[in-house]
This record gives C-alpha cells, structure tokens and sequence, in this order.
C-alpha cells in the first residue's frame, strides 16, 4: 500500500449508476434522531412519505445505501501507478455536502468520484487525502458534491506537497446566536449504521475497545447530520430546500447517549456552527459552515 504523486490526482472511480427510495430516506432522518416523538408533525414531514421531506446531510449516505449497479472499471492513464492507503489508520477529517438542486425523496442518479488534493504530513506523521464525488442525473446535470478529506495516519513520506490544503471555516469568535441540544439515544448507532456503515467500531463493544475506546461510538457522519438537524431546527424552521452546502470538521468521538450542544452564528446566508458534549467538556465538530441558498 502507497501513495504515488501526482499520479494519485488522476484517480478516479468507475461511474456508478444508484437508486434510492424513501424507505432510505427514512432510515437516514430516524438515524440522526428525527421522530422520536409521532405527535410531532414538523419531524413527522421526515419520517412519513406522505409529503416526504429529505435531511440535505443524507447525501452522504443514499448513494451507497442505494440498490446500486456498478459501472464499467476506470481506465488509467498509460503509466499510472494506483495509489492504496492504509485503511486500518484512516480517520475521517472533513465532510461537505454541496446540493445544486434540492434532493428528491427517490430517484437514480450517476456518482463519480476521484482524488482532489494529497498533502504529505511527512514519514510517521500521515497524510491527507481530498476527495470529491459528484452526482448526476439522468440528463446529466449536476445534482450534489460531496467532498471529504480522509487523514491516513500510515501513509505519510510519499513526497507530495505538505501546504495548500484548503483552510478550515473560522468560526465567529463571539458568543453565539443560539444554541440547540440534542440527546442521542443508548442505541442511535445501531440504528444508524442501517445506512451503510456497518463498521464494528459502531456496534461491537470488543471491537471497540481494541481501537482504544471503552464502548462502541457514534458514527460521525450521523453527529455531522445532527447538525444539520440543528440549522434546520432553529435557523429554516424546518425548510430544507434553504440549505445549499453543509459542511464541518470532525474533532472528537461521540458515544451514544451523550446530549450534545450545537451553537450556531447566524450572519445573512452563512450559519456557522460547532458542536460540543458538555459533559465530558469535549468539542466533538468544528469549523462548521451551513449556507443558505
């Protein structure tokens, strides 16, 4: 397993043709907490197909949850040498989701993705991985942009440049605007690894302790969606065809059962927001960044 620069930027994966329904859309929006309680008809518009509302943040997850038919492998350019990073010392970094037109409650779409950026930390030290997936649809237009920036903990000293990764968002500095709690359930990543991300580290209590951590965690992905619950919850009324792009850096685990605090900064189409577990004095997202259409 190595990196090889530049060959890595023109990596690409094979076009993938996914469907989704609203049973996934569903899933994803019970998984990030939404309604636990039926009488609430607001959270009921997430959970019900009868005028199905989708959660922007399940992007990050349809097209894998999808029923999906693979394409045809990539071709690679003559002379290209494929990069393998270690996946056993990869962490997730960064996660953003961009909508070019909201997302519908089905549907069939085209993914692709491909490396964006490779920015060497040194030998010992990792590496940073960016890569960008884009959806498409049936008349190829642009529908979503995922981006994510993977830290691979092995694989550093492969020669690429160590700056000009992209600079996290800066939160305001003042007090927030608001602030929104939300307590997670005993059994929330149980339920959310349902999406797709069934990795034992989120259900197995030895698999758990062998990464280091007393108890099974909460999948980050499902932490970055609560917090797009929140901007929904106290900045759109609920409304998420508001939300153009959402976007955040992950800085600590979350264990289900933890109530956690997201603060937000409204300032005209650009809402920030962190989250914190208040009771373990822990920031668990940071340098978050919602904007508006």
């Amino acid at each position: 397993m190595a990196i090889f620069y530049p060959d890595i930027l023109d990596q690409k994966t094979a076009p993938r043709t996914f469907t989704y329904g609203d049973k996934d859309v569903m899933l994803y929006a019970l998984g990030v907490g939404l309604g636990q309680d039926p009488m609430n008809e607001t959270e009921l518009a997430f959970v019900y197909e009868k005028g199905l509302k989708v959660i922007p943040t399940a992007a990050t997850v349809l097209s894998s949850g999808g029923r999906g038919t693979m394409g045809p492998a990539p071709e690679m350019p003559e002379g290209h040498r494929p990069s393998q990073i270690n996946f056993l010392m990869v962490v997730h970094g960064e996660q953003k989701v961009e909508l070019h037109k909201p997302l519908s409650a089905s549907g069939t779409y085209t993914a692709q993705g491909r490396t964006v950026g490779a920015y060497d930390k040194g030998e010992g030290k990792g590496a940073v991985i960016l890569n960008e997936t884009v959806w498409t649809d049936e008349k190829g237009e642009k529908v979503a942009t995922l981006t994510g920036s993977t830290f691979a903990r092995g694989d550093g000293g492969f020669g690429g440049p160590s700056e000009g990764a992209p600079e996290p968002h800066q939160v305001p500095i003042r007090a927030p605007d608001m602030s929104v709690d939300f307590t997670t359930r005993e059994d929330q990543a149980l339920l959310y690894r349902l999406n797709g991300d069934r990795n034992p580290l989120h259900s197995d209590p030895e698999s758990a302790k062998r990464s280091g951590f007393p108890r099974p965690i909460l999948h980050g992905l499902c932490t970055y969606g609560i917090t797009c619950r929140a901007v929904l919850q106290a900045i759109t009324d609920f409304d998420p065809d508001q939300i153009y792009s959402h976007q955040a850096r992950f800085s600590a685990p979350v264990f289900p059962g933890d109530t956690i605090t997201v603060d937000l900064w409204k300032d005209g189409k650009n809402i920030s927001f962190e989250a914190r577990v208040k009771a373990r004095n822990a920031t668990v997202i940071k340098n978050g960044l919602t904007v508006l259409r």
